[in-house]
């Protein structure tokens, strides 16, 4: 009930009223149902305003990432439906497995799961990933598609375009994309992106991507001090910004682009858009692969999410993500 009043009162707009009554009448519920949502609400920090004969108004929301605050501002028809919030997790994309793998994986396709901390978040190749209480949006969510299983890293280019796309409408911050998942503002890494796949041989029982977004945060752990760094100290104050807001963008643009990939289970239709966000693209790079390392110039992604690397001779490899990472030839980027 949370979620629909919320819904209903953010929807009638600045300076709008809604009657009792016709929150009762809207949502078949009784007036003292409407009273003690209206009360939850004001007690969790949001700023509610009760006139005599005119009704509720709503004045201002709290920046939290609670359940019904996510799910008033969703757009989407099965991103994020349903979110399931913690306060405080282990790891979100622990907890999106856990899901999927009980009750014999009855976990929908679309689940959310967000917390507003992670005792033990971590990043790509095994590296923890530093998140606190109130400064960040860590979220993860489960896919069950029908597709092969060769075809589900391309998942983490989707949700990188997402994800800078969504910065990018919220915030009005410049974002771009670090090949293959890491998103860049300024010249440092500002989201991380970890997908994980259960799979058979031919058949995927279940993806989790999880994203894991710095806003608050304006100190960073030494090792990582150099190349993070956050919403709030690239875009400042961020006007009307709520993490609630950017998580429903950020969901809103990955339903577009997923459904995109699934009509051809590459990213062929994506991979022009991914390109003029790509910060490498053009630029020199170093490729750090296990087999021995290489420089080259970065022209791009083909229709598989790999890199396209021109050589000093004028030949052009492709590069896989997997073990591979990629950096600039002077510094991160």
């Amino acid at each position: 009930m949370k979620t629909e009043i919320l819904q209903a009162l953010r929807q009638a707009g600045d300076g709008a009223y809604l009657s009792g009554q016709e929150l009762c009448e809207r949502f078949g519920v009784s007036r003292t149902a409407v009273w003690k949502a209206i009360k939850q609400l004001k007690e969790s920090g949001y700023v509610i305003e009760a006139v005599q004969n005119r009704g509720y108004r709503l004045v201002s929301v709290p920046d939290v990432l609670s359940k019904s605050e996510v799910e008033s501002r969703l757009g989407t028809k099965w991103a994020g439906r349903p979110i399931c919030y913690f306060d405080e997790i282990d790891s979100t994309n622990a907890e999106a497995k856990r899901i999927a793998e009980a009750q014999g994986g009855a976990g929908a396709h679309g689940t959310v799961v967000v917390a507003d901390m992670q005792t033990a978040g971590r990043g790509r190749r095994g590296r923890g990933w530093v998140s606190p209480h109130g400064t960040g949006i860590f979220f993860t969510i489960l896919l069950k598609p029908d597709i092969d299983p060769a075809n589900a890293s391309m998942l983490t280019l989707v949700k990188a375009l997402a994800a800078a796309r969504g910065i990018e409408r919220t915030t009005g911050l410049k974002a771009g994309i670090k090949w293959p998942n890491d998103i860049v503002a300024n010249g440092k890494k500002v989201v991380g992106i970890l997908t994980e796949m259960s799979a058979q041989v031919d058949y995927v029982n279940h993806i989790v991507v999880g994203t894991g977004i710095n806003v608050y945060q304006t100190d960073f752990p030494e090792e990582i001090a150099k190349t993070a760094t956050s919403l709030r100290l690239e875009a400042g104050e961020m006007p009307g910004f709520s993490r609630a807001g950017l998580l429903a963008a950020v969901l809103g643009e990955f339903e577009r682009y997923y459904e995109t990939y699934m009509q051809t289970q590459d990213l062929s239709a994506l991979a022009a858009e991914y390109n003029s966000m790509l910060v490498n693209c053009g630029r020199r790079v170093r490729v750090l692969d296990p087999l021995g390392e290489f420089e080259g110039t970065a022209q791009g992604i083909d229709a598989r999410g790999q890199l396209l690397v021109e050589l000093a001779d004028g030949t052009v490899t492709k590069v896989s993500s997997g073990e591979v990472s990629v950096r600039g030839i002077y510094g991160y980027v």
